[in-house]
């Protein structure tokens, strides 16, 4: 969701998000050391699922549906906002908007919580299972098994399928007033965002009215930080602009060993067809889609994501 990119979050010496569960993970960079928020649910000594959010500058709060199935199953998880998120410290300095640095600040939080190959699961949705193939390429031997959801393995590839499927659903005149707010950089606009709302996300974000998404969903959006996701994907949400624009690691599927869940939905801003295939390009990828669902399925077909997800995390063992 585009908002203003002078909007920031400093939660430095916010003891008060403290409580049952919550580690503050210190993380050097830099720039200095900066704390992380996570929240630990349930436990297992030998499956352990640290989450990784959308955005980036989304927040843990997309995934809060995960409380209502995962502790049934007996599932340890991790909540997870990553620096300059709404639970986290932010550094404000834009040298640390890049991959690697993403990548790096995963792995100290991966250490501080004692994940490691006996249990490690990464799970990351959308911005996150970009940052989680990144991880993973990267750090293979911490891994026990990997959850790529709504994210395509191609930023260039996702762009074509937005310019070619996405975009052609939209009526002709609405779309032009869009990318027109875009052109003159004014994704602030209230019109911009009710355009967005009744003829972009209804369809292909969360497949519900806007006025009943569910609460998790709307508090996301509220504490989505700009100033971290203009730059990294680009103000537009009909395709990525930013950093991310060239990213591609589709030939080095192959390289990720651990078993792998891709998450696709029929109606997703990801092409479900280009994650099916990602997940046959994996040693041991498997492909779970989701036919009722969009680019948050887990909340608009949890019947499928959720059986699917738990089947998988209860094979690993």
């Amino acid at each position: 969701m585009a908002m203003d990119p002078a909007i920031y979050f400093d939660n430095t010496g916010r003891d008060d998000v403290v409580s049952g569960g919550v580690t503050l993970v210190p993380v050097d960079t830099d720039v200095g050391t900066f704390r992380a928020w996570t929240k630990r649910v349930g436990n297992n000594p030998t499956t352990k699922v640290l989450t990784l959010h959308g955005g980036p500058g989304g927040t843990h709060e997309f995934f809060e549906c995960f409380d209502s199935f995962l502790p049934a199953a007996g599932i340890e998880y991790h909540y997870y906002d990553q620096l300059g998120s709404f639970f986290s410290d932010d550094p404000h300095d834009p040298s640390l908007l890049e991959i690697g640095h993403f990548v790096d600040e995963v792995d100290q939080v991966r250490r501080a919580l004692g994940l490691d190959a006996s249990n490690f699961v990464l799970l990351g949705q959308s911005w996150g299972g970009l940052l989680a193939i990144e991880y993973a390429l990267a750090h293979p031997d911490a891994l026990k098994a990997l959850v790529i959801c709504n994210m395509m393995s191609s930023v260039p590839a996702y762009n074509t399928y937005a310019a070619e499927v996405l975009m052609s659903e939209i009526d002709p005149a609405v779309l032009a007033e869009i990318k027109g707010f875009e052109e003159a950089g004014a994704t602030e606009d209230p019109r911009y965002m009710q355009l967005l709302i009744e003829h972009h996300y209804v369809n292909h974000l969360l497949r519900a009215p806007f006025d009943q998404w569910p609460d998790p969903v709307l508090r996301g959006f509220e504490h989505l930080n700009a100033a971290v996701y203009v730059p990294m994907q680009g103000p537009s949400e009909l395709g990525a602009s930013g950093k991310i624009l060239d990213w591609d690691r589709t030939a080095d599927l192959e390289r990720i060993e651990v078993p792998t869940l891709v998450v696709g939905a029929r109606y997703d801003t990801m092409d479900p067809d280009f994650l099916a295939m990602m997940a046959s390009r994996m040693p041991r990828g498997e492909y779970l889609h989701c036919p009722r669902g969009s680019h948050l399925c887990q909340y608009d077909d949890q019947a499928t994501f959720f059986a699917g997800l738990l089947d998988f995390l209860g094979r690993l063992d």
